[in-house]
């Protein structure tokens, strides 16, 4: 059961090309966003649909793989934990950021291959 605390599984298609950042010392961060679709029937009985946002990032090896892969409109499927940063902007406003940390992901599709 440990291995079950803070996971997330999920599939949907990039938001946009990811971004890669090098922050030095050989190490290496790619963000991009994920969008996961799903539909319900409203009370009126018309059919909704909701699109979700997810920010990913990773770090190191996957991030120079999601970078190389990692293509707006790419489906994808990808595995980690859930992670809440906090910072203040130029205001002195706390912000929050709520973040998908990738440990794997995998094409779906037409790119699909091995997990990375």
């Amino acid at each position: 059961m440990k291995n079950l605390v803070n996971r997330v599984q999920l599939i949907g298609h990039l938001g946009r090309d990811t971004e890669a950042i090098d922050l030095g010392n050989g190490k290496r961060l790619a963000k991009v966003t994920l969008a996961t679709n799903n539909s319900f029937v409203g009370k009126d009985g018309n059919k909704v649909e909701n699109t979700d946002w997810h920010n990913l990032v990773a770090w190191g090896k996957t991030a120079e793989l999601l970078t190389s892969l990692g293509t707006k409109g790419a489906k994808m499927a990808v595995m980690g934990k859930i992670s809440t940063r906090n910072y203040e902007d130029k205001e002195g406003v706390k912000k929050y950021v709520t973040e998908i940390v990738v440990d794997e992901f995998m094409m779906v599709g037409e790119k699909a291959a091995k997990p990375f």
